[in-house]
């Protein structure tokens, strides 16, 4: 199999809501996240407005894709997120908000935070204190310090510990903490 380039992720944490929020009503929505699955990636293609190839990630065996949705409306997806277990973390492959939840005429605002909360709430599902890591576009470094209280770990690497983890998820997961 032909070894990708690891560029960099770009998602952008637009706001740290408590679940999604409408950017028009500013009405907050709970969202659930569940496995992506092939009939799932029929929808998510490039065609359709997405940036990356999901059913290829899907392909993947060591990584597993996961959907957001708004809890009583999952038949829209409103963001994907590409997760690898490692053996003391968890790395983030891909993540990319709905083409629909981009931009300055999005729809709904928190999909990406909401997607790296999840991670982080894996993380500590799997004995690893919350960490995870990524590869971040070097203009981002400082975003995600900001935003996402990651730090800089060297290079483009980004890592997300314990304290921040458990902020991040408290402000999504509030009611289901680990």
């Amino acid at each position: 199999m032909k070894k990708k380039k690891d560029l960099g992720l770009d998602f952008v944490i637009d706001r740290l809501t408590n679940s999604i929020q409408n950017t028009i009503t500013g009405d907050s929505f709970q969202t659930e996240v569940s496995l992506f699955t092939t009939d799932d990636a029929k929808k998510c293609t490039k065609k359709n407005g997405w940036n990356f190839d999901w059913k290829s990630e899907l392909k993947e065996p060591a990584r597993d894709v996961f959907k957001l949705t708004i809890a009583n409306n999952i038949s829209i997806i409103q963001g994907l997120i590409s997760l690898e277990v490692k053996e003391d973390h968890v790395y983030i492959h891909l993540i990319e908000n709905a083409p629909f939840n981009k931009g300055k005429i999005k729809v709904y605002a928190g999909v990406a935070g909401n997607l790296v909360a999840y991670a982080c709430k894996l993380s500590f599902q799997r004995g690893h204190e919350g960490n995870v890591a990524f590869i971040s576009k070097s203009q981002l470094v400082n975003h995600y310090i900001e935003s996402l209280g990651a730090f800089h770990f060297g290079g483009r690497l980004m890592i997300i510990e314990n304290e921040a983890a458990l902020k991040l998820i408290n402000k999504y997961f509030k009611n289901l903490f680990i």
